[in-house]
């Protein structure tokens, strides 16, 4: 899995979605856009990938396209129109794009594509560290997360929604 950052001037978000899906069909890999408001720590989307590979392995997916359901993993919910809500919309937006070859892919082949594909993504953004840059009370308010529920972990709350993607199978 690659992941690449940068800020999006997206003023036609079919657009931008039509050349994410194209370099995913060209090389083989699932690329996923986020708004990096959404997302804590590269471990949340890392998680989200392999829980979402789990799922389709296991015939428990709910989304057919496997980059739709990263995002309900890392969402933490099964609703696909409220996980979308961690996509990218239009505007000046800071992104990370998840890359990943697929389980059937291995070896030097799985790196490059993954590389292909994550040069193509890095075409489409400024440069610009997005990752962990995340916002805290869009976070706290997307995944309601409470006072009482921060004060009542010993972790932050990157931690917190690490737990959310998690648990997303307990809740199924």
């Amino acid at each position: 899995m690659r992941l690449v950052e940068g800020e999006a001037k997206i003023d036609d978000l079919d657009a931008f979605l039509d050349e994410v899906t194209a370099i995913g069909a060209e090389t083989g890999c699932t690329v996923q856009a986020f708004d990096a408001r959404y997302v804590v720590d590269r471990a949340h989307l890392e998680r989200a990938l392999a829980l979402a590979d789990r799922a389709i392995d296991r015939g428990e997916n709910v989304a057919r396209d496997r980059g739709v359901e990263v995002m309900l993993y890392a969402a933490g919910r099964r609703q696909i129109d409220r996980a979308l809500t961690m996509g990218v919309s239009e505007g000046d937006r800071p992104v990370v794009v998840l890359v990943a070859a697929g389980a059937a892919v291995a070896g030097d082949a799985k790196g490059e594509r993954e590389r292909a594909a994550a040069s193509r993504v890095d075409d489409l953004l400024a440069p610009a560290d997005t990752l962990g840059e995340y916002d805290g009370e869009l976070v706290r308010d997307y995944f309601d997360v409470s006072d009482a529920e921060l004060a009542a972990t010993a972790g932050t709350l990157a931690d917190v929604i690490r737990e959310r993607v998690a648990l997303l199978d307990v809740r199924k």
